[in-house]
């Protein structure tokens, strides 16, 4: 099931405007021109800014995502007509061919249950055509980037048009590693509505990461850290042979 934030239409609605910097997106792009894919799924796809940047190259793209209200997001946008939108999840996907696969931002440690996980692996490993690839991130756990998920560190009021405004803060619920459990808040001055989207994320350090794209017949191709977080996260390579 999809987060709050994701799966919830308000929320939903409000996900790019309380995150306007996409800048982590860019190495993305300049790995699938480097790839020269001409097709992408994206996995987890959200409100659709990654899949629509693709297709503003050309790219042919599928997003992928469990939330129904995201998507209906991304349905909205400028230029959304060029991509295939499908709501569900990797793990089970209609017959495709793809010379690449994303999975940016939380999405591949918002996939929590091992089994899950490893079903998302092997069916994108499925959908990939020969000498395709799989490139994702995941936080390195030695990072404990939890331990800045609090109100302090977090709170802010964010004027949203069409909306009012919004005051939004984090605050931590568990760690229990290698699972996360964090609680997003939302407050609507508009009608006085406070709405909450509970989140976990599994933090897999490198040496599991690296055993499980192996397991599921993939290659690992290169282990690059992130531009945007050098030193707090991984961002793996693989390829389908």
């Amino acid at each position: 099931m999809a987060d709050e934030i994701f799966g919830h239409p308000r929320l939903a609605a409000i996900y790019d405007p309380l995150d306007p910097d996409r800048t982590d997106l860019h190495a993305y792009l300049v790995l699938a021109q480097q790839l020269d894919a001409k097709r992408v799924l994206d996995i987890g796809c959200g409100t659709g800014e990654f899949a629509l940047l693709l297709a503003d190259r050309g790219i042919k793209v599928v997003g992928v995502d469990p939330a129904q209200a995201s998507i209906d997001v991304a349905r909205e946008k400028p230029g959304s007509d060029r991509v295939h939108w499908i709501c569900g999840d990797a793990a089970v996907l209609p017959p495709l061919k793809v010379d690449l696969a994303t999975m940016t931002a939380n999405v591949a440690q918002a996939i929590v249950a091992p089994d899950a996980w490893l079903q998302t692996l092997k069916g994108t490993h499925r959908i990939l055509r020969p000498g395709g690839h799989l490139v994702f991130e995941t936080r390195n756990p030695a990072a404990r980037a939890w331990e800045s998920w609090n109100r302090t560190a977090s709170h802010r009021v964010t004027e949203i048009p069409g909306v009012g405004t919004v005051e939004s803060w984090v605050e931590l619920v568990d760690v229990s590693q290698p699972v996360v459990t964090f609680r997003w808040n939302y407050a609507f001055a508009a009608d006085g509505q406070h709405l909450i989207s509970d989140s976990t994320l599994r933090f897999r350090d490198r040496q599991e990461v690296e055993a499980d794209l192996i397991a599921q017949g993939y290659v690992l191709r290169e282990v690059r850290d992130a531009p945007d977080r050098p030193g707090k996260e991984f961002v793996f390579v693989a390829q389908r042979l």
